[in-house]
């Protein structure tokens, strides 16, 4: 290792943010270096913009540390260490999520690895870019490596993690252009982003690349879909919204940037949408046309339309089995129209016409085509908007009527607590009244949460409905401490999902965090719970006795305050706007109801392919025409 020159070249891309292009042009760096394998990853990510590191360093990664540390001492990067891998990578998920700066997860191979990509589901299923990269045995093959798979094989993690989305094995040093490109490829993909994992053999991190060429590195060409529709498409279309009058939109993750256009397409058509757990705020929800969430955890107003409409658009959606009841959630559809980049997605039902491209693109087109009469609509009239609409009414009266009782009698706590609809509505409405952001966790809080939300513009709501990963929502608000531009984000967890990752107190604290944690408190996996009495009429080994001082908890760690929410609306009220003003991470602990009442919870207005209703929803599922 040539430390002088590596110090040289850093403080040369200090001085010049980073550019590494602008450097070759300015002649302050020679086009062609020799690079260790670890300073030429770190170059050729900072070539795609990644200066960002969430590391927990091992015996595999000592010398790609070492770089990381001369570049972090010049200002080219940053790296931040944490208290656990799935915690790490959360934050990182979020920080390339919500903020669109793509960061890289490190650590080394064994129980590291293995944690940091199952935390990777969450990014995968989501379609996020994130870089990883595992210090991986050496590829002498000398004998079995600490902490690597006990199997005489090579690149077994890079098969497994090859599993999970895409990876490549640094063998060869040599390979850098070519692992770099699949990289960017995979993390800046348009529509099919997700991690990608880089596998760094302890002992081919310090070997020299001869004559590296940082101009052909790649990370200056964007990746857009620049299609349009042909005539022959837009008579197809035509022909289609033509044949029916009962017609729904469902709009799926993947429609959340194109907002305007989707708003846009829905007025045209006078027709329904309903939003996909992940897709909230695409229309406003104040939106005549907005019927709120549909699935297996719906809306009264969003699976009417979805229960009764005869053609289905969907658009940016991978119609999870969640959010079209698997399978069986459009009874009574006789055809499809896909919006999708995707071409798997897009032909995921039958008797469907697939419009495949950028869906910005293609409901532009379709939008100027309708106004201009090159579309023709059928003018005859019906009330299927207006039954709709009614619906919608209905649904908003129904949680109308949940918010009111706010309290109710709960057996662990053996008095009477805050209902979980009404913690999570006055928890939202602060929220949206003071510009957070709300991350929501996996199970019953998640459910309620997104049935509960009423956002008006995308992106107000992240929630992991991919993996639906416990411990999510407080880890990924770490990355607000993080990114460039941050907002002030609030974690809505319950208790099972956040002791999954109660190490963020420390973390919290360690990075500079401001944000909140909001803990709903009902000492049972209550989503399973719901499920049991649902299916069989009994709960079985969901409930938790032991009583916990989360308070006590998030003081423990000097720098994090603890506030008891409280047993009403007021006394919640009046917490958060304490914990709100606290310069650092806020931990409040909310006791909640769970229970059979049926005041205590938002309901469930869908069919699930699970335990006891298997069977019939696959009969019903047979019956499908789409």
């Amino acid at each position: 290792m040539n430390l002088k020159a590596i110090e040289q070249r850093a403080s040369i891309l200090a001085k010049n943010n980073g550019n590494i292009l602008d450097c070759i042009d300015k002649k302050l760096l020679p086009r062609n270096v020799d690079v260790t394998l670890s300073e030429g990853i770190i170059l050729g990510l900072l070539k795609q913009n990644v200066k960002k590191y969430f590391a927990i360093f091992g015996h595999g990664s000592t010398d790609f540390a070492e770089i990381l540390r001369i570049y972090e001492k010049f200002g080219v990067t940053k790296t931040f260490n944490f208290r656990n891998e799935i915690e790490m990578t959360h934050a990182a998920t979020a920080l390339s999520w919500q903020y669109n700066e793509i960061p890289a997860v490190v650590t080394s191979i064994g129980p590291g690895a293995l944690q940091a990509m199952a935390g990777s589901l969450a990014s995968s299923s989501n379609g996020v870019g994130v870089y990883h990269i595992y210090g991986d045995e050496t590829t002498h093959g000398e004998g079995y490596n600490m902490q690597q798979i006990p199997k005489r094989e090579q690149d077994l993690y890079g098969k497994i993690t090859a599993l999970m989305s895409e990876s490549h094995v640094f063998h060869t040093p040599e390979s850098i252009r070519d692992g770099l490109r699949k990289g960017y490829l995979k993390t800046k993909h348009p529509y099919k982003a997700g991690p990608f994992y880089f596998m760094l053999p302890i002992n081919t991190q310090p070997k020299i690349i001869k004559n590296l060429n940082l101009d052909t590195l790649p990370g200056k060409d964007k990746l857009e879909n620049h299609n349009k529709l042909s005539e022959d498409k837009i008579k197809e279309f035509e022909n289609s919204i033509n044949k029916f009058n009962k017609i729904v939109i469902k709009a799926g993750g993947g429609s959340r940037n194109f907002s305007k256009e989707l708003t846009r397409f829905s007025e045209i058509l006078n027709v329904p949408v309903v939003l996909a757990p992940g897709s909230l705020g695409v229309l406003s929800d104040e939106h005549k046309n907005n019927m709120h969430v549909g699935g297996s955890k719906g809306s009264i107003s969003g699976n009417y339309a979805m229960q009764n409409a005869n053609l289905l658009i969907s658009i940016g959606s991978r119609s999870v089995c969640q959010s079209d009841c698997s399978g069986i959630g459009y009874p009574k559809a006789e055809a499809v129209i896909n919006i999708n980049a995707d071409l798997s997605d897009m032909m995921h039902y039958n008797n469907t016409l697939g419009l495949n491209g950028d869906i910005g693109n293609i409901l532009n087109q379709i939008n100027d085509s309708l106004q201009n009469n090159k579309i023709k609509k059928s003018n005859t009239k019906n009330d299927w908007i207006e039954t709709c609409v009614s619906k919608k009414k209905e649904w908003t009266e129904f949680k109308s009527r949940i918010y009111k009782n706010e309290t109710l009698k709960d057996d662990a706590f053996k008095k009477s607590v805050l209902t979980q609809p009404a913690a999570i509505k006055t928890v939202i409405d602060f929220s949206n009244s003071n510009n957070c952001v709300k991350f929501f966790d996996a199970g019953d809080v998640q459910a309620n949460g997104f049935q509960i939300a009423e956002d008006k513009n995308p992106f107000q709501t992240y929630t992991d409905t991919g993996a639906s990963y416990m411990g999510f929502s407080p880890s990924a608000i770490l990355a607000s401490a993080i990114a460039n531009k941050p907002r002030y984000p609030i974690s809505f967890t319950g208790d099972g999902s956040f002791m999954m990752n109660p190490q963020v107190l420390i973390d919290a604290v360690h990075i500079k965090l401001k944000g909140m944690i909001v803990i709903f408190d009902n000492r049972r996996m209550s989503a399973i719970t719901g499920l049991q009495y649902a299916q069989y009429d009994k709960e079985f080994k969901t409930n938790d006795s032991v009583e916990v001082d989360y308070v006590k908890m998030a003081e423990s760690v000097k720098g994090v305050k603890g506030f008891f929410g409280g047993y009403s609306i007021k006394e919640l009220q009046k917490i958060l706007k304490e914990a709100f003003n606290f310069n650092g991470l806020s931990v409040i602990h909310v006791p909640v109801y769970s229970g059979t009442d049926e005041l205590g919870g938002m309901g469930a207005y869908g069919s699930w392919n699970v335990g006891n209703w298997c069977e019939d929803v696959q009969i019903e599922y047979s019956k499908q025409k789409i």
